[in-house]
Order: C-alpha cells, then structure tokens, then sequence
C-alpha cells in the first residue's frame, strides 16, 4: 500500500472536477434534495470555476493517492482567497475530502497534516474552516485536532441555507 500527495495544477483540472462532484456527492447526498445537490455541483465544481480557483495564487490544490488512484483532495487558500475576512495570519482548510471507498485509511490525517505544514511554512498563526454543523465526524475530528468553534456563517446548498460551524486552531 502507497499514499502520496501532489499539488494540483491546471493541467489536472478534469481529474479534480471528477473527484469534487464524487466526494462531495458521497458526503452529502443523503441529507439534501437531488435538486439542491445539483444546484451547488453544476455551480461549484464547473470546469470554469476550477480553473479559476486553480489559478489564484492564494488557493492551493492537491491530491492524495492511495495504491496510484486518487482518493481525495485537499484545498487551502490564504489570503483574499479565504471565504471569509480572517486576515493575513491565517490559512483556511476549505476543504478536505476523502472518497467513500478510501475512508478509514488515515488520508484525511494525512491531508490535514498537509494543510498543517503549508499554515507553518507560511507563519500562519491560525488555521480554520467552515464545517456544517450536522457533519459530527468531521466536527469530532477537528475537535481532535485542537480545533475550537468560534462562530457560524451561511452555506447554501442550491436554495437551502445551512449552517456551517466555524473553527479554529491556534498555531504555536
């Protein structure tokens, strides 16, 4: 067994759109209607938008690789990348995401421990992220990690507004 991360690049587009639409749909598809999860995929995870968002130097990408196959991703952004107003000295964990048939495997960890190093190498002071408040795995791993719950923001899956926790980390 292998695992293996890589940054992202423009060239990896259609493969970052494929494993988008797939854990997110696998994350989400049974607590939200089909039409609001084809609302937010065809908005979100358009070729366009990637490209976009892998252009932005403030946004990074990248892939985790288990046994040669792409298992999940990572995406980090800082600066006026962030989705919302945190300034300079943090980075946020937009998302981290693992495909359903590689769960259990430690990847997410391993993504996470990513994001961690790229906030160190950077002299972030704080890392955050956005979870939605009915994702209690997610929520108890980030508990795990350090995290803290310092607020809520809207999220909104097609017309459905939901409630994403924010949590934060302090970096030593």
């Amino acid at each position: 067994m292998t695992m293996h991360i890589k940054k992202c690049t423009l060239e990896d587009v259609e493969h970052l759109q494929e494993i988008s639409y797939k854990t997110f749909y696998e994350t989400f598809k049974d607590q939200n209607s089909q039409e609001n999860m084809n609302a937010y995929l065809e908005k979100a995870f358009t070729v366009e938008q990637l490209e976009k968002e892998l252009s932005n130097t403030s946004s990074r990408f990248f892939f985790i690789y288990f046994n040669h196959e792409i298992a999940g991703y990572l995406k980090v952004n800082t600066d006026d990348a962030q989705s919302e107003e945190m300034g300079e000295e943090a980075l946020e964990i937009e998302r981290i995401y693992i495909s359903n048939n590689f769960q259990k495997q430690g990847l997410g960890k391993h993504l996470f421990n990513k994001a961690l190093e790229i906030a160190t190498n950077l002299n972030k002071k704080r890392i955050w992220l956005g979870v939605w408040e009915k994702n209690k795995n997610a929520i108890d791993f980030y508990r795990k990690q350090g995290f803290v719950q310092t607020g809520s923001h809207s999220f909104y899956m097609g017309d459905e507004e939901q409630i994403d926790f924010i949590m934060v980390k302090t970096l030593s």
